[in-house]
């Protein structure tokens, strides 16, 4: 038998990219509380800059209800593949570690992390006749969001001015949330 008691925080496994949507017809239920930290970044790609709206935790949301009242209707919503647990037991998670998760997103259900390029990040261009090679930010110019980066093309390593915006970074907008309270 599944363990049942009184309410608590569960983490509910949905479709992908339908975190958000499993949560909010969720909410609708009454006796039940969900929270879906997402993440808005920009990220520059191949045909220029885009904003991407993502779940913190991919396929992943939390659930408050009382399993012995509300684990069918919870576990029969649309867009739910099912109430992540161990064996007959349901993964229970602490109200702490959902504060913690709160504090970390600055109290907001979306958050917007800055990806930016410092000094040392492997890049690659996006545009021009260079696109497609890739190479090492040398330094941040001054002016409107331009640094150098050294590329080894034609047998030999050249620095190279570009806009920040033409390049492509292999930073995580996940790791840098959790880097900025560390």
């Amino acid at each position: 038998m599944p363990e049942k008691s009184k309410s608590a925080w569960y983490v509910v496994h949905s479709r992908p990219k339908c975190e958000h949507i499993a949560a909010s017809l969720m909410a609708g239920l009454e006796g039940v509380k969900t929270y879906c930290p997402r993440i808005r970044f920009q990220k520059s790609t191949r045909r220029g800059k885009v904003w991407f709206v993502e779940a913190l935790f991919p396929s992943y949301f939390f659930a408050h209800f009382n399993p012995t009242e509300m684990l069918r209707a919870v576990k029969h919503s649309q867009s739910v593949i099912r109430v992540v647990g161990f064996g007959e037991n349901l993964a229970r998670v602490d109200d702490k570690v959902i504060e913690q998760i709160r504090a970390e997103m600055a109290e907001e259900d979306v958050r917007v992390v800055e990806v930016g390029i410092k000094v040392g990040d492997m890049v690659e261009l996006t545009e021009g006749p260079m696109r497609g090679l890739k190479g090492i930010v040398n330094a941040k110019l001054s002016g409107v969001d331009r640094v150098r980066v050294l590329l080894e093309f034609l047998g030999r390593e050249n620095a190279v001015e570009v806009p920040a915006s033409k390049l492509l970074t292999e930073h995580q907008p996940r790791v840098l949330i959790s880097k900025k309270h560390a």
